[in-house]
């Protein structure tokens, strides 16, 4: 039998579902997912493998307008996507018109690879309202094969992998069999507290914070973790730790029983806040926390 596989890359606006669906698609729960538009900052590949195939999703931070140099960098992450892909998957919810961005749109309406548009959360509408999208969008990108779905249900998700699997061209695997991402371990710390801060915190903190794991020592029954929670001010330190460190106490907890079960081990996890000043506008810091690679 012919082994398949191929490069099946995530495209969309901010918070239309592409991280749930790639969770649900992998099994794992790779990409964090909040009701936060920018969640995703990075490009997340997730494996699939069967016998005679390997799907390598990518989940991609949503398009937006950038502000500053952090958002650049997101953008590129996007960019890339267009270049590697075997498929195209464009993501976008009912109600929803178009890409804020016209040069990624016209990229994908002239796309010479196969494109699917996923129609996410049809379970928040009728039926006049999905039959309105379907033909809206069916005229709106006439090279693409259009899914209603519900990636938070999984509505015709099942559906929508067997499709992909018979687009992706015949190749040999790209990663080992057992790969399920090319992220390391601590790329999962990072993000699961920052999953946590994204739920917790309200206004600029989010999105003023990244996480660097210092410390990751793994024993056969525990792993013990130093990580690093960064801001941008000196009054924003204070919000993250909250009054006696009770906010920060919470972050701690919630993500440690996240971890425990990522990592099948009980977690030893120690967290710290740190200012650095102004570094999702310095290219250096951009580089160290894997943006500007």
């Amino acid at each position: 039998m012919e082994h398949k596989a191929g490069f099946v890359n995530i495209i969309g606006n901010p918070n239309v579902g592409k991280s749930t669906l790639m969770n649900a698609f992998v099994g794992e729960r790779l990409s964090i997912i909040t009701s936060k538009a920018q969640t995703t900052r990075h490009r997340i590949l997730g494996i699939v493998n069967g016998d005679d195939f390997q799907l390598i999703l990518s989940d991609t931070p949503g398009i937006i307008k950038p502000a500053y140099e952090m958002q650049e960098s997101m953008m590129n992450f996007v960019k890339s996507a267009f270049e590697d892909a075997d498929i195209l998957i464009y993501m976008v919810e009912i109600g929803e018109q178009a890409l804020k961005d016209e040069a990624f749109f016209n990229k994908i309406i002239h796309a010479k690879i196969p494109v699917l548009l996923l129609l996410n959360k049809i379970d928040n509408s009728n039926q006049e309202q999905l039959e309105e999208q379907v033909a809206f969008w069916t005229e709106k990108v006439p090279n693409a094969e259009i899914f209603p779905i519900s990636a938070l249900k999984n509505f015709n998700v099942p559906e929508v992998f067997a499709r992909i699997l018979t687009l992706l061209p015949v190749s040999p695997a790209f990663y080992p069999k057992d790969q399920l991402t090319d992220k390391p371990e601590r790329f999962f710390v990072n993000e699961t507290i920052r999953e946590k801060i994204l739920l917790h915190y309200s206004k600029e903190i989010p999105y003023a914070v990244e996480i660097e794991t210092e410390e990751f020592f793994e024993d056969e029954n525990i792993i013990r973790i130093r990580a690093l929670i960064m801001v941008e001010r000196d009054t924003q330190k204070g919000i993250i730790i909250g009054h006696k460190g009770e906010a920060l106490k919470r972050v701690g907890v919630e993500s440690r029983a996240d971890l425990e079960k990522f990592f099948g081990k009980q977690i030893h996890l120690e967290t710290y806040v740190k200012v650095n000043k102004n570094w999702r506008s310095n290219a250096n810091q951009l580089r160290r926390f894997g943006y500007n690679n």
